[in-house]
């Protein structure tokens, strides 16, 4: 594993995270990479649904091992008094709070928002949920591919005319992560400058719309609804997926005119770069139909890495369509040291995505795997100042899970 940082940006900041599943989860592992304390709680007797989700690797669950490092499980049964009682302990040493469960569940159980607050005005409250916390549907069940569907995304997703076709990851819990993200440092800021903590309501749906920032403005300024084009760009020609000699596909894309003329040349193509249909960004877009008629067959007769090699050295942007493995193999990633090691008590050693952002010093880094159930409710409980003995009470009473003892 990365040498331990002894200075990361949020180092000092303790987050509570009631998550499940991505949303949640994958906002609280980003703070937690940053330097947070992150203390996931989880419910008994299972914990988060990821826990459940394939593939295994000695009975533990490499999908939640990838959405949970750098956190603490503490396992408390929220029904009860005294688990609530922990909580609110911990709320009042804590700065952020993270959750996306259901509009209302946790006010329902005195963990609302507004309740939170009640006992630290200072933290920053950030909720992430499929439709919000206001409105019709707030209530709503909003997973992943509901939220596509609802947002638009899926409509503007596959070619015109066949059924849409949902994304290859989950874009929706990871956009929703991301503003959740957004939303608890620059909450962490306001308190910072004496601003006071704030509640943040995150929509998945919303997160949604506005990453399709060119189809939501294109709709709104217009009025035209946009509808799927495949594997072509809503604005640029040729900006689009072409299959090569050799079976493989080649993403390319041409932005502008001084690249759509080192395209044409590099495919041989010299004596179109003149055609009036093609002289300008909206004329090549207007006329892309007799566009791909010129330079999809030229692409055709050459492989996808004698292309992409003479398009790189051209300056055209390009890439072969990589699959996992592909990418995981490739020179640049293996470079830029994407993978890395990380220890687990049960997996073993197993490799990981690193944080995407790097610091010149003190950045993000994968402090601890993800836990084990539990691992961390009798640490938790220590630090919150209970005894050996009011531990063993709340375990027996069923309040508190402590984790079983690893094996290898």
């Amino acid at each position: 594993m990365r040498q331990i940082a002894v200075s990361q940006p949020l180092e000092g900041i303790r987050v509570l995270e009631l998550g499940n599943l991505i949303a949640g989860p994958f906002c609280g592992m980003l703070l937690g990479d940053m330097g947070a304390d992150v203390i996931k709680i989880e419910r008994p007797p299972r914990g988060d649904q990821t826990r459940a989700t394939p593939p295994m690797v000695n009975a533990e669950s490499a999908s939640f091992a990838a959405l949970n490092r750098n956190k603490r499980s503490l396992v408390l049964d929220l029904k009860q008094h005294q688990a609530r009682d922990i909580v609110h302990a911990l709320v009042a040493k804590s700065d952020v709070f993270v959750e996306n469960n259901r509009p209302g569940a946790l006010e329902a159980i005195g963990l609302g928002p507004a309740q939170v607050r009640a006992i630290n005005p200072e933290i920053v409250y950030v909720s992430a949920s499929g439709f919000g916390q206001t409105g019709p549907y707030r209530r709503r069940a909003g997973v992943n591919l509901i939220v596509e569907a609802f947002s638009g995304a899926l409509s503007v997703t596959g070619l015109p005319g066949e059924i849409p076709m949902r994304s290859g990851i989950q874009t929706a819990d990871i956009l929703g992560a991301l503003f959740a993200t957004y939303a608890a440092l620059s909450g962490l800021i306001g308190v910072l400058r004496d601003k006071g903590g704030r509640i943040a309501d995150v929509s998945l749906v919303e997160s949604s719309i506005a990453a399709a920032a060119w189809e939501a403005a294109g709709y709104l300024a217009t009025g035209v609804v946009p509808e799927r084009i495949g594997h072509q760009h809503r604005l640029n020609a040729p900006y689009q997926i072409f299959e090569t000699q050799d079976g493989h596909y080649l993403a390319i894309g041409t932005p502008n005119d001084e690249l759509f003329r080192r395209f044409m040349q590099v495919l041989g193509l010299e004596s179109h770069i003149t055609d009036a249909r093609f002289a300008t960004y909206v004329l090549r877009k207007q006329n892309e139909a007799d566009l791909l008629d010129v330079v999809s067959p030229a692409l055709r007769e050459r492989s996808v890495d004698d292309l992409e090699a003479v398009l790189m050295e051209a300056g055209v942007p390009c890439s072969r369509v990589n699959n996992f493995q592909e990418v995981f193999a490739n020179p640049h990633i293996r470079a830029r040291n994407v993978i890395e090691d990380v220890t687990h008590p049960r997996m073993g050693t197993t490799r990981t995505v690193r944080n995407p952002v790097l610091f010149d010093h003190d950045g993000p880094s994968i402090r601890r795997p993800a836990p084990l159930l539990g691992e961390h409710s009798a640490e938790i409980l220590r630090e919150l100042g209970y005894s050996a003995v009011e531990i063993e009470s709340f375990s027996t009473a069923g309040a508190v899970m402590l984790a079983n003892s690893p094996s290898p």
